[in-house]
């Protein structure tokens, strides 16, 4: 995998936005979204917070260790040696992360900028080495064991990072300027509609290298394989369009540049995460019967509980979105995504010493029986007022083998998995 496709990979497992990330990075979204398509590396001191949010090494993102905790060095080998030299390993990381990093840049167009390109990046590499081993000739003696490996790189590199960030800087300004198809461009979000559920984008790009009678095309692609283009109208050497896309959460905005020669070439301009889910609106499920104890016998689930007073409770916590308004709320059980019953709505209930504000929904007396695998979860669905359904599950719980205890899990949903498709509550 490229070093973007790792980021990808591990910001989706964490269930993060591309903008949620930069937000906890204090970089945009258009960055991570470089990062993860390969368009630029992140900086030194960013992998470095990319490797602590994700808990992985710094040499896993990079692609040159495997994504397991290194043992535990002994003093002697995790300490540098004395007289100022790097240790082997230390010298093959070195070599591993600088040989990644040239790798990782597409090979530019030749330009007068070819030599100074070749000069920078050797530079960065020699800074690098230079400033480790300065670093490991001035570390005293260990006195004991470096907790791992990636405790030592992420120390070393928190030292050096400022040293070489301007370089790196100027390796990326020098890379882009070379692989640029604009002088200029701009994406913007001028309305949507989610009645029809599609959004209109204003989208403009000025070319690096204007010839005359060339076109520009521009082009939304929405994720699920709809794509719509429009003819860019020419103000000078100026493009511009409005461009139309099915509203989902992976739409992405391209220009192609047409030549009269016949060539053509694209450039992406920028890409959106998440704007559907983030229009839907959402609440939160909490309950308190969903339990061991609420099973009257083995595969026997029951309400109320045996054991427990009769009045349970669902509560609900509706969630500001900036999205569309809640048309419609319905709270149920669910078995295996299958409606069993809907809850009503009631009071407070008196034994509730809760200090959240919840909206309170109590299930009829009931008996279900289950099997083991089953799995049981209360949940709200939702019609917005543009006739949009969402499924808003609370936790997960799944009968055991031995019929006789309930496991409780994260449900595994999240906002732009919750359609309907696949649950039954009608």
């Amino acid at each position: 995998m490229t070093i973007g496709q790792r980021i990808a990979q591990k910001r989706k497992e964490q269930g993060l936005s591309q903008e949620a990330l930069g937000d906890r990075l204090g970089i945009s979204r258009q960055s991570i979204y470089k990062w993860e398509s390969d368009a630029a590396l992140p900086e030194i001191e960013k992998l470095v917070s990319l490797s602590r949010l994700f808990g992985v090494s710094v040499g896993w993102l990079l692609g040159v260790e495997e994504d397991a905790p290194p043992e535990t060095a002994a003093p002697e080998e995790a300490a540098p040696e004395r007289g100022g030299e790097l240790t082997e390993a230390q010298l093959q990381m070195v070599e591993e992360i600088a040989g990644r990093y040239i790798a990782a840049q597409p090979p530019p167009k030749k330009s007068a900028w070819d030599k100074w390109s070749v000069r920078i990046l050797f530079a960065m590499c020699g800074a690098m080495l230079g400033i480790l081993v300065g670093i490991s000739g001035s570390v005293k003696r260990l006195d004991g064991k470096y907790d791992s490996l990636q405790s030592y790189v992420s120390s070393v590199t928190d030292s050096v990072n400022n040293r070489i960030d301007g370089v790196s800087q100027q390796v990326e300004s020098v890379w882009k300027a070379q692989n640029d198809l604009t002088a200029d461009y701009g994406v913007e979000i001028i309305s949507t509609n989610y009645k029809e559920s599609r959004i209109l984008f204003d989208v403009y790009a000025v070319p690096k290298t204007y010839v005359e009678d060339m076109k520009i095309r521009f082009y939304s692609d929405n994720g699920a394989g709809g794509r719509n283009s429009v003819e860019g109208v020419p103000l000078g050497t100026k493009f511009s369009a409005t461009v139309v896309s099915a509203l989902t959460d992976d739409i992405t905005i391209s220009a192609e540049f047409l030549y009269p020669d016949g060539t053509r070439q694209t450039q992406v301009l920028d890409a959106y995460e998440g704007l559907y889910s983030e229009s839907l609106p959402y609440v939160d499920v909490t309950h308190d019967n969903l339990s061991t104890d609420a099973l009257a016998e083995p595969c026997l689930f029951t309400i109320p509980a045996p054991n427990q007073s009769p009045v349970r409770y669902i509560g609900i916590t509706r969630v500001e979105t900036g999205g569309a308004a809640i048309r419609e709320l319905r709270v149920g059980l669910f078995k295996n995504q299958k409606l069993v019953a809907w809850a009503q709505p009631c009071e407070k209930p008196e034994d509730f010493l809760g200090k959240w504000d919840y909206e309170f929904y109590s299930l009829p007396n009931l008996q279900e029986r289950l099997a083991p695998g089953d799995t049981l979860c209360f949940a709200a669905v939702l019609t917005d007022e543009y006739d949009r359904v969402t499924i808003c599950p609370g936790f997960l719980c799944t009968l055991d083998e031995s019929g006789e205890t309930l496991l409780h899990q994260a449900t595994g949903f999240s906002p732009s998995t919750c359609g309907p498709e696949g649950w039954q509550f009608e």
